[in-house]
């Protein structure tokens, strides 16, 4: 896609200085800008790159005051990084902005969608599905029987989603993530052997939610695993069966959450981090990386460590676990100087 200094600065609400004819195709870090690019400046450490770019379009505060010529069109904005982070999002809707139904794919007689659907190449939607307004489904989704899924919801490609789930509005399943799958249900008898435990629910994702690329979310024994409206979850995390997680939570790439256990609103959860099963998670949590919680958490804790330990407390004891060598040979001079004494 091709855009003009003119097209851009009507989109940002800009005031243009420079070519207003010239053209970008692509975007680039400032330091990186060649001809045809478009960058932003915004934040002061980068300044001098603004004097050395080459690319032909750069967003900047209407304050920024050049000290020396400059060949890069201006566009002067309130916010550079906030007005390029508007373009970035103008940009995706513009690209993703696919319609029809492409061949070959199955479609369920009893399988209904709204207008404006994209339905990719060898996607597949089962019996008695529903899909709303302005849905993205692309190539090679599953979409399993008795599936409900709302206005404006994008699935990328490869994503499986299993029967009875239901996702509202404006949410995104990125690429190889899997919801609905059987939670790890078994149990064993008197020989060790296991028997699988039917798992009967399903899952429910309320509005605006990410599901990230190979993130999966398991359906519930009974009942619902349930994510709440808001709710951000990175890549590569496992949401166990009969789980809940509340309202604007976000979840970095590598965590695993096991059965039954409730996370709060709010909630700032690092990569890494495990969650035991069967607990309750407080609201406004802040959980850094590499955590293991094998407890129940109040609000607006600030957690640390494995098994995990007050955010501050967890600190002051690190200064001690990495001098323990240091003590431990003070200590022991200490107790020879005190043998030698008596």
């Amino acid at each position: 896609m091709i855009f003009t200094a003119t097209q851009i600065a009507g989109i940002l609400n800009g005031e243009i200085e420079g070519d207003e004819t010239v053209e970008v195709s692509k975007l680039a870090k400032i330091e990186e800008g060649t001809s045809g690019s478009l960058t932003f400046l915004s934040n002061p450490k980068y300044t001098p790159y603004i004097y050395s770019t080459n690319a032909s379009i750069t967003i900047v505060d209407k304050t920024f005051e050049a000290e020396t010529p400059i060949k890069t069109t201006l566009i002067r904005v309130e916010d550079a990084y906030k007005a390029f982070s508007q373009l970035l999002e103008y940009y995706n809707m513009v690209k993703m902005n696919k319609k029809g139904i492409e061949q070959p794919n199955y479609v369920a007689e009893t399988a209904t969608y709204g207008d404006d659907i994209y339905l990719g190449a060898f996607s597949y939607l089962g019996e008695n599905v529903v899909l709303g307004t302005n849905v993205k489904i692309y190539p090679n989704v599953y979409i399993g029987d008795n599936v409900t899924l709302g206005d404006n919801v994008v699935v990328f490609a490869g994503a499986k989603i299993y029967s009875e789930t239901v996702i509202g509005d404006d949410c995104v399943i990125h690429s190889g993530a899997i919801v609905g799958a059987d939670g790890f249900g078994f149990t064993p008898n008197e020989k060790g052997e296991y028997s699988k435990v039917p798992q009967t629910g399903n899952v429910i994702i309320e509005s605006n939610v990410d599901v990230g690329a190979g993130t999966t979310i398991d359906r519930a024994t009974l009942g619902s695993t349930i994510i709440r409206k808001g709710v951000k979850l990175d890549n590569q995390i496992q949401i166990a069966h009969n789980v809940e997680i509340g309202e604007h939570t976000a979840i970095a790439a590598q965590t695993g959450v096991a059965g039954s256990t409730k996370i709060g609103k709010h909630c700032l959860i690092g990569g890494q981090v495990g969650i035991a099963g069967h607990l309750t998670i407080g609201n406004k949590v802040r959980i850094q990386a590499q955590s293991g919680i094998g407890r129940n958490i109040k609000d607006g804790e600030a957690i640390q460590g494995s098994p995990a330990l007050g955010y501050s407390d967890y600190n002051k004891s690190y200064v001690h676990f990495k001098n323990l060598p240091k003590i431990v040979d003070r200590v022991y001079k200490l107790e020879k100087k005190i043998n030698h004494n008596e």
